[in-house]
């Protein structure tokens, strides 16, 4: 990297994070009252909430991952977008109308107004901490790769300037204030992927390269990587390498010839292949072009099949029960506002998606060199500078940097609004200078663990989220608003049963998985993967002990879902304000 490209990286970082104070420091003056803080007073209308959902939702795992797994999986990892985007679907269909005339402020406050159960009320804040907090740690990890490869600085310095932002901003204005930073980031965002996508796509039809020659990716000069994780790569043919660190369990430093197989590199070995050289790739991916094209093959792994199923539940339905997503239908004047928001979202959020599938392929292509290390996340920080020399390649390079810090803040801004609601609400007395607490506190227990846990590909990472989210809130949200026999014991039995399930299975892989004598088989891959598993296990919970169990009274069953169902001109609809407080 030469020394213009720090420069303007420096540079374009510096922007997008003034430009985030700035505009959240003019949403600061409009925030006065504990309804600003947690829904914006219920005064955004669609278009606008529809920018500002969009630009909280495209996390780092779409605005890095979704590129990142595309080069190393192919055809299989496109379900990652494609589950994205359809998730709003079943939003729009089953929740967001009906969410929004609840009146409630937080999904526990709906928990409770629709059973009237305040342990339920309290399980489901535990629930919602747990899913942003789980969230919230692969975008800090995210912001130190991407700080990390662009500045060289250590990778906890990312982290922590970007959850120092987000806290200010979030402390400072709530709602009111980040709807009108995520509004913003979207469209920086959709700038800063689709400039280079475009430029790299006319630069792929005039360097006429094939897609899927049946052939392992190679490199077109003397590359280095240096691998940051332990990571298991697979060899087609023997090749030499010079190597330096631990191989296969040995120290190694210089040229050695590396049989055909699986290799393991320990983390901080450095690794250089010769200029027309296969490129390694990480065991169970892909190893050649036309294999790379074929869907079917999963993630690595001898169960492929369950791994997309599983990963298309989790991604269709988590989005249904993500709060920080949740929470924004709460902002809507009504229930039509929040049907327009969310079909406003699938188009915006569908046009974005097109973008990092092109930077996947292009990173396969470009950078192959990714597909060795066992994560791919800077696939689309590294490609313009990879491809294109001098300064129109550092001038992408640098949008790419701020469209990156603009995707960690939008998302982190939206968790830790929805963290803070519920703490500040359920935990501490619902005053401003609570909200301002919580958020404080929020951010500080998941920016400590984003340095300690495991770092997956983002998209891996908030995919376990989005299990987390399917196995619980979703289930609570579907039953809720449409089974009338759903009971608080139901309720709370489906939420322990789906968020132990997926929340172990979580906790397990972002501590490392489990041991190689286990890692090939089917708990692997449950642990991996396991929306499958979770989620009917959860909808089983809830209906089966809400059969057996006693619920509310016929009559104010039927007024509840007069009120969640009827439209608003009848005026059946009352707003759950709670009494303002003083700062």
């Amino acid at each position: 990297m030469n020394t213009a490209t720090p420069v303007l990286t420096v540079a374009a970082l510096i922007v997008a994070a003034v430009a985030t104070v700035a505009i959240g420091a003019y949403g600061v003056r409009l925030a006065r009252t504990t309804s600003d803080f947690l829904v914006a007073s219920r005064s955004v209308g669609p278009r606008w909430n529809a920018a500002a959902i969009s630009g909280e939702y495209l996390s780092a795992a779409s605005f890095l991952g979704v590129a990142g797994l595309i080069a190393k999986f192919g055809a299989d990892a496109l379900w990652y977008p494609v589950g994205f985007t359809a998730g709003y679907l079943a939003l729009l269909l089953f929740v967001a109308a009906p969410l929004r005339r609840s009146g409630a402020y937080t999904v526990p406050d709906f928990a409770e107004f629709r059973l009237g159960s305040v342990r339920l009320r309290r399980l489901a804040a535990l629930v919602v901490v747990l899913i942003c907090a789980v969230y919230l740690i692969p975008q800090f990890q995210g912001a130190g790769l991407t700080l990390r490869i662009l500045l060289g600085v250590p990778g906890w310095v990312g982290a922590v300037a970007v959850a120092a932002i987000v806290a200010a901003n979030v402390a400072g204005g709530g709602m009111r204030s980040i709807t009108l930073v995520q509004a913003f980031q979207y469209w920086l965002k959709l700038t800063a992927v689709a400039l280079p996508a475009l430029v790299l796509l006319g630069h792929f039809f005039a360097d006429d390269r094939p897609l899927g020659a049946p052939a392992p990716p190679v490199v077109t000069e003397r590359t280095t990587v240096d691998i940051t994780t332990d990571v298991v790569v697979q060899i087609e043919a023997a090749q030499t390498f010079s190597v330096s660190g631990t191989l296969d369990g040995r120290a190694v430093d210089g040229p050695v010839r590396l049989d055909a197989g699986t290799h393991e590199f320990a983390a901080g070995t450095r690794l250089a292949v010769d200029a027309g050289g296969a490129v390694p790739v990480v065991a169970g991916a892909p190893a050649d072009g036309a294999t790379w094209l074929e869907p079917g093959r999963g993630f690595g792994g001898k169960y492929a099949l369950y791994q997309v199923y599983s990963l298309m539940v989790a991604t269709f339905l988590g989005t249904m029960g993500l709060p920080h997503v949740l929470v924004r239908f709460y902002t809507n004047p009504d229930g039509r506002s929040a049907r327009n928001t969310a079909v406003a979202v699938i188009g915006l959020v569908g046009v974005f998606y097109l973008f990092p599938v092109l930077l996947g392929v292009f990173a396969r292509l470009y950078v192959p060199q990714l597909l060795i290390t066992g994560t791919s996340d800077a696939a689309v920080v590294l490609l313009p500078g990879a491809v294109l020399s001098s300064l129109p390649g550092q001038l992408l390079a640098a949008l790419v940097a701020a469209g990156a810090m603009a995707a960690f803040l939008s998302t982190s801004s939206g968790l830790l609004v929805s963290i803070a609601g519920v703490l500040s609400t359920d935990v501490l007395r619902g005053r401003v200078r609570d909200f301002r607490l919580a958020a404080l506190g929020g951010a500080a227990v998941p920016l400590a663990l984003s340095v300690v846990v495991a770092s997956l590909d983002l998209s891996r990472t908030v995919g376990l989220a989005f299990s987390v989210a399917a196995s619980t809130l979703c289930p609570l949200l579907a039953l809720g608003i449409w089974w009338r026999r759903l009971t608080a014991a139901g309720a709370m039995a489906g939420l322990i049963v789906g968020g132990l399930a997926a929340g172990g299975a979580t906790a397990v892989s972002v501590a490392g998985g489990l041991s190689s004598e286990v890692a090939g088989g089917w708990p692997a891959a449950v642990i991996g993967y396991p929306a499958a598993v979770t989620v009917p296990l959860a909808f089983a919970t809830m209906i089966l002990v809400s059969l057996a169990t006693r619920g509310q009274d016929a009559g104010v069953v039927g007024r509840i879902f007069v009120r969640m169902h009827a439209p608003e001109r009848l005026g059946m609809g009352i707003d759950r304000e709670r009494a303002l407080r003083p700062r």
